[in-house]
C-alpha cells in the first residue's frame, strides 16, 4: 500500500501552508480503506505518469501570492491547480461544489496531498487562484506537459488538425443593438460601477455576440484549437467572439501549436479555412497543405478535389473527439464565465484536463495489452 503523498512546498522562504511528508496512522487506516476505489487508482495514474516537479517550481516562484514571510500562510498553488484539474475531470460544475467534493472525498485529498483531518481550500480561494495565475502561466504550464508526453512516447508533431466550435453565453442573449449600447456604457468610468459606487463584481457577457449556425442563431463566443493527429493530444486552443471566421485564427491555432523543434509536417482543416492567404502560410512555413477544397464561384471541385476532401475528413475527426468529450464530460459547449479571458483560460485548463486523461488511459490500455 502506498502512503499518501503529502506535498511540501520547497524551502523559498515564502509563506505557502506547510504539510510534513509523513502520513499519520489515521491518514495511512484511511488509506487502506479506500485504496481500491476507481477513482483512487486513477487518481494515483495520474500522479504516476506525470513530473510535478518543474511545475511545481515554476508556480511557485511566478505565483503572486505567498511572496511574502508574514501574514496568513497560502495554499501551494500545485495543490490549487490540482484541484482546478478535478473540477474539469468530474465534471464538477462550481467552485462552492468543488470544495465540497475535496472535504467529502478522500480520494481528492490524497491527490491533492492534502491530510484527511484538513479542510479543502475554500471556494473563494479557488476562485482567485484563475485571476491570479494568468493564461501565460497556464500555457508554460501546457507546454511543460505536453514535452513530457512527448518524451513517453506521445507525438505531439506528427501533424495537425484545426478545427472551432461555438460555445453558447453564460448569459442570457442580448440584441444586437442593445449588446452596443450595453458595451459602450461599460466602456465609461460610471459603467464599471454597481449601484452603490462599487467596482462591478458580477456583470453580464458582453464579449459574446452572434452568429447563425444550421440556420439557427447562437449568442456566444467561438473556440479555436488544434490537436496532434496521432496522439490526439490538444496543442493550442483560443477563444474569440463567435461572430469571428474561422479563417482568420488558422495562422495563431498553427503557431501556437507547435510545441517540439520542428514545425508539422502537414496541417488538417475543413472548408471554413480554405483561402489562399491560409495556403500561402503553409507554403511559407514549408508546411504541407491539409486543407478541404471548397466550390468556388467560377469552379467546381474536381474528382480528385472531392476523393481528397474525403481522405482528410478520415484523419481531422480526432479534433471532434476532443469537442465531444470536453462538451460531454466537462460542459465545454457551453460559457463558464462572462469574458473571453476568462473563458480562453478556463478552456485551456480543460484541454490540460483532456491530455492528461487521455495519456493515463492509453498507457493503462497498453499495459494491459502488454504480453506477460
Amino acid at each position: 500500500m502506498h502512503p499518501v503523498k503529502i506535498l511540501l512546498p520547497k524551502e523559498t522562504g515564502m509563506a505557502f501552508k506547510n504539510y510534513h511528508r509523513n502520513p499519520s496512522f489515521l491518514d495511512l487506516e484511511l488509506e487502506r480503506a479506500f485504496g481500491t476505489s476507481r477513482t483512487q487508482q486513477l487518481l494515483k495514474q495520474i500522479d504516476s505518469h506525470i513530473d510535478w516537479e518543474p511545475i511545481d517550481g515554476f508556480l511557485t516562484e511566478q505565483y503572486p501570492v505567498g511572496q511574502s514571510a508574514y501574514g496568513n500562510k497560502a495554499y501551494p498553488p500545485l495543490m490549487l491547480l490540482k484541484a482546478v484539474l478535478l473540477q474539469k475531470w468530474f465534471g464538477i460544475a462550481s467552485d462552492p461544489e468543488l470544495e465540497n467534493q475535496i472535504n467529502d472525498r478522500l480520494s481528492f485529498k490524497a491527490f491533492l496531498g492534502l491530510p484527511f483531518s484538513d479542510p479543502a481550500p475554500d471556494h473563494s480561494i479557488i476562485s482567485r487562484f484563475r485571476s491570479r495565475l494568468g493564461r501565460n502561466i497556464l500555457e508554460t504550464i501546457h507546454h511543460e506537459l505536453l514535452v513530457q508526453f512527448q518524451s513517453g512516447g506521445f507525438s505531439i508533431e506528427s501533424g495537425m488538425a484545426v478545427d472551432a466550435r461555438l460555445v453558447r453565453s453564460a448569459s442570457r442573449p442580448l440584441s444586437r443593438e442593445k449588446l452596443r449600447k450595453e458595451t459602450k456604457k461599460r466602456s465609461t468610468p460610471e459603467g464599471r460601477l454597481d449601484t452603490n459606487g462599487n467596482p462591478l463584481k458580477y456583470s453580464r457577457d458582453l464579449d459574446s455576440d452572434w452568429t447563425v449556425k444550421n440556420e439557427k442563431p447562437v449568442f456566444g463566443m467561438k473556440e479555436h484549437a488544434s490537436i496532434d493527429v496521432k496522439s490526439g493530444l490538444v496543442l493550442s486552443t483560443c477563444m474569440s467572439r463567435a461572430s469571428e471566421h474561422d479563417y482568420t485564427y488558422f495562422e495563431y491555432a498553427v503557431a501556437t501549436g507547435i510545441h517540439g523543434k520542428d514545425v508539422p509536417p502537414k496541417v488538417y482543416a475543413d472548408k471554413g479555412y480554405c483561402g489562399q492567404s491560409n495556403r500561402e502560410f503553409l507554403h511559407l512555413n514549408e508546411i504541407g497543405d491539409g486543407i478541404m477544397r471548397k466550390d468556388q464561384v467560377n469552379a467546381t471541385l474536381t474528382d480528385y478535389e472531392i476523393q481528397r476532401n474525403k481522405m482528410i475528413s478520415k484523419v481531422r475527426y480526432m479534433i471532434e473527439q476532443y469537442f465531444g468529450i470536453t462538451g460531454k464530460y466537462q460542459g465545454a459547449g457551453k460559457a463558464r464565465f462572462t469574458t473571453l479571458l476568462k473563458e480562453w483560460w478556463d478552456h485551456l485548463l480543460g484541454a490540460m484536463a483532456f491530455n492528461i486523461k487521455r495519456v493515463t488511459l492509453t498507457l493503462r490500455k497498453r499495459q494491459i495489452e502488454a504480453p506477460v
